[in-house]
């Protein structure tokens, strides 16, 4: 559950007298995330260190350039927060991404288009159970296996900034 995040300040300061690798990631509280689409990577950071990366991303179907429009099946590019989770997803646990920005909604405004929305970071189809889906098939959401979501639901609080590169 993730009602334990009103501790975080706690658990840095515990945090802060161990190394990153001796203190389990679910004790952490993650207060930066760099994606990177191009090496399909989820790189966790708390207190400036490096402590935990997610390979074998799964992006949307087309998984080149930045999201601009509602159905382009693109993943967003730039810097956004985790804002909310949602246990009761279709798929294995979400949390959402701040997508679109106040940029973002300007862009696809002057275009006459709309920037889509809901974009997730979410394990796998809740009726594959411990399957996984294969290639790029998300409408633009960042997709990894329900164990790393686990990961990711138990070490991410609400707020945490995120970046996504190409």
């Amino acid at each position: 559950m993730r009602g334990w995040r009103k501790f975080a300040p706690l658990l840095l300061l515990f945090a802060a007298g161990r190394a990153a690798a001796d203190t389990p990631l679910s004790q952490l509280a993650v207060d930066f995330i760099r994606v990177e689409k191009s090496s399909r990577t989820i790189s966790l950071y708390a207190q400036g260190r490096l402590v935990h990366v997610i390979e074998h991303i799964q992006l949307g179907g087309a998984p080149v350039g930045p999201k601009h429009f509602e159905g382009d099946e693109r993943t967003p590019e730039g810097l956004y927060e985790i804002d909310w989770g949602n246990p009761d997803s279709a798929y294995y646990l979400s949390l959402h991404i701040s997508y679109p920005n106040q940029a973002d909604r300007a862009y696809a405004a002057a275009r006459g288009r709309l920037p889509g929305g809901m974009i997730m970071i979410h394990g796998q189809p809740n009726a594959m159970r411990n399957d996984r889906a294969a290639g790029d098939w998300t409408d633009g959401c960042i997709a990894v296996s329900n164990e790393e979501m686990e990961v990711l639901w138990e070490a991410v609080p609400d707020g945490t900034p995120i970046e996504i590169t190409s």
